[in-house]
């Protein structure tokens, strides 16, 4: 995409649409003047007349008049200005972003001045436009076939500012690229199970490693047996597709140390296993990939970005499949730790995939960990579709990772894990752990569990079941996928990369 600075001049904008922000009280804003005088002195009065609106995300569309340099003008309300913070800017602009995806356009203007105010510079609008608009013009392609839209992408954006050129430029790169690693995180999840499977994603990753130089390694069925993994294994007992541990490795320093890992729960289709889901209940989960989809929308802006910290990102894929040979309720496996597990659920898959995951991690060199899954309907129970759940056994770490997700906007919810909820999943007869001690604190439980293969290590566990998939269009995008904490993933190592936690 083309990025432009222009002089802050309406009768020379040579553009297809001009976006222009409506506070309350446009007027108080400065060079307002200057935009009524070149577009129509009638625009006060429709302000005040309600015909072009300053509520906030309302939008009006017009054509251009007297001539001007744009083809059409969209207006979008800001509410009060001391009240636009980061988040809300974001929902603003995703939602232009959604206009002009209706509106096809190829080129746009943006006057940033009405987006800010003493917390938000032209430095922020321009890296928060990219996000938003990029997000909120996402649309997953699909597979229909009579389709005749024309397949318009915007190519060309012009800012009207005297903003420092090099500055202005690059945070809006960074915005963009956050938004195209969301939406490639988005197609990831939004896919049918039988084009996405673990070999695939396999493939996927290694497109990433071959763009940006991670090292990759792929784990198949044989060398998972060799090594042991009988966790991941179980669960890809009932499947005829190959199970595949996906390894990336992006190396910022000379030595491999202090080193993050980003582990994600890839399982490409979930039946539940003899733990059988009910038909409803199977529709969708498709996306029980949401935090594999999340580690690699992280690891390419982690590939563009080049963060001055050493990351290692394990995602463990299969699907899990009912058949003769499918592991059972009562079955013993053994994980790669060596500790045994008792199954009493075979529904409750992702955290066994995830215990052999992040301890090939640890074994690999990982000196944090963050795993990401969509683990449990119990988080939804617990707080609704909307708040990622999340549990720790480090403060320090989880304060960095929250900084990273205020920053960001992602809301998570940290939840308790005790001695006694450790007690339950250590409670078994013949095993060392049972996966599955009951349905009442669920979300602890599926987390908890994989907090049981973490040891000393600092570990932050994100469980994104009700906020990877969203059932109706919402601020940032449309129905379905919406690529939670692709952003938060990237922030948290940028943030580790300039931040010692530990002092």
């Amino acid at each position: 995409m083309k990025i432009n600075m222009v002089e802050q001049n309406f009768n020379k904008v040579e553009t297809e649409v001009l976006i222009i922000g409506v506070p309350e009280h446009p007027e108080n804003t400065q060079g307002w003047e200057d935009f009524v005088a070149s577009y129509s002195n009638s625009f006060p009065e429709w302000v005040r007349s309600g015909q072009i609106k300053t509520d906030y995300k309302q939008v009006v569309k017009m054509p251009a008049f007297n001539e001007n340099g744009f083809e059409r003008i969209l207006f979008i309300g800001l509410g009060a200005k001391r009240k636009l913070s980061e988040d809300r800017l974001r929902a603003v602009f995703a939602t232009v972003g959604k206009e002009l995806s209706d509106m096809k356009a190829s080129s746009v203007a943006i006057w940033p001045t009405p987006f800010t105010n003493e917390k938000i510079t032209d430095e922020d609008v321009a890296f928060i436009a990219a996000e938003g608009i990029g997000l909120g013009m996402y649309k997953f392609a699909g597979y229909k076939t009579d389709s005749n839209e024309r397949d318009v992408s915007l190519e060309e954006v012009s800012f009207l500012s005297d903003t420092n050129q090099d500055e202005f430029k690059a945070a809006f790169e960074v915005g963009s690229i956050n938004a195209q690693a969301v939406n490639e995180a988005r197609n990831l999840v939004n896919m049918p199970p039988n084009m996405l499977t673990a070999t695939e994603m396999a493939n996927y990753a290694r497109q990433l490693a071959e763009k940006y130089d991670f090292e990759i390694e792929v784990l198949g069925r044989k060398e998972m047996e060799e090594q042991g993994m009988g966790a991941i294994l179980a669960v890809n007992k009932g499947s005829v597709e190959e199970p595949q541990l996906i390894v990336l490795k992006y190396t910022a320093t000379d030595t491999w140390e202090d080193v993050v890992g980003l582990v994600g729960k890839g399982i490409t289709y979930d039946t539940g296993g003899y733990s059988l889901k009910p038909r409803d209940g199977m529709v969708g989960m498709k996306g029980d990939m949401g935090g594999a989809a999340a580690v690699l929308g992280a690891m390419q802006i982690i590939g563009e970005t080049r963060p001055a910290k050493n990351v290692i990102a394990v995602i463990a894929s299969t699907d899990n499949m009912v058949s003769g040979d499918a592991f059972k309720p009562d079955d013993v496996i053994t994980s790669l730790s060596g500790k045994t597990i008792e199954v009493l659920n075979t529904d409750a898959e992702g955290r066994l995939v995830l215990a052999d995951a992040v301890t090939f991690a640890k074994q690999a060199g990982a000196d944090y960990l963050i795993d990401v899954a969509t683990l449990t309907g119990g988080v939804i129970v617990a707080l609704g579709k909307d708040k990622t759940g999340a549990l720790t056994n480090d403060e320090a770490f989880f304060e960095e990772f929250m900084h990273a997700a205020t920053e960001t906007g992602e809301f998570v919810w940290r939840l308790p894990l005790t001695e006694s909820d450790k007690k339950r999943l250590r409670k078994s007869e013949v095993a060392d752990l049972n996966n599955s001690p009951g349905r009442d604190g669920h979300a602890i439980f599926g987390g908890g569990f994989i907090g049981e293969f973490v040891g000393d290590t600092p570990w932050i566990h994100l469980d994104i079941a009700g906020t990877s998939d969203a059932s109706s269009a919402h601020d940032l995008g449309p129905k379905g996928a919406t690529g939670v904490m692709v952003r938060t993933l990237a922030t948290v190592v940028e943030r580790m990369a300039n931040t010692d936690i530990n002092n």
